[in-house]
């Protein structure tokens, strides 16, 4: 099955992103997944010391294998990821280690997520690509934010784009003060940084 893809990318120190990978429908049928996530989400997995802490996260999630199902998703996402690190990263990448992250941040509970880093439990993560599932339109507050130079940087809102940053990159994403914000996060992995 053949997609086609629109290739617009653009780079904004330090991050990338590209929009129009995903059509409407793909969209509708992840946001509906992602707002369908009903597990709480945990802070720091891989130090041994993980759980819910609503201080530093308040959404749910659920995870999107890579099955006959959903591989169009990840084949998609592998695409966007292999342009945008030839073109500003050059990072040395072999493939998704993990499932794919869905994420629901609703304003009943402020969702948020605060400034973090996107360590992986035993898994070298390098490429950190957020996918924006909801129209702006529908939320208020929510903002990804990286950054930059100690000034952190919006990145845009538009249902579709898809920020990518080095995973060691801080960012955050504020509280939801209206409405709610979905998202599916996916990190690509390789070896160690030298």
């Amino acid at each position: 099955m053949q997609y086609l893809l629109t290739p617009y990318a653009k780079r904004i120190e330090p991050f990338a992103w590209w929009e129009g990978a995903f059509s409407e429908e793909e969209l509708n049928w992840l946001q509906q997944k992602a707002k369908a996530a009903d597990q709480n989400a945990v802070v720091g997995v891989g130090n041994g010391i993980g759980g819910v802490n609503p201080n530093v996260r308040r959404s749910q999630i659920s995870w999107l294998e890579n099955n006959p199902n959903t591989k169009w998703v990840f084949e998609k996402l592998a695409h966007v990821a292999s342009q945008l690190n030839a073109d500003h990263f050059r990072f040395d990448l072999t493939g998704f280690g993990e499932k794919l992250q869905l994420t629901n941040y609703d304003q009943s509970e402020n969702g948020m997520y605060g400034w973090h880093q996107d360590y992986g439990g035993g898994i070298s993560r390098k490429l950190s690509l957020t996918l924006q599932l909801t129209d702006p339109s529908e939320y208020e507050g929510g903002n990804l934010q990286i950054m930059t130079s100690g000034t952190p940087v919006n990145v845009r809102k538009q249902r579709g784009i898809i920020a990518a940053f080095p995973s060691y990159v801080l960012h955050q994403v504020t509280p939801v003060t209206q409405g709610s914000r979905q998202s599916l996060v996916a990190w690509v992995s390789g070896p160690a940084f030298k």
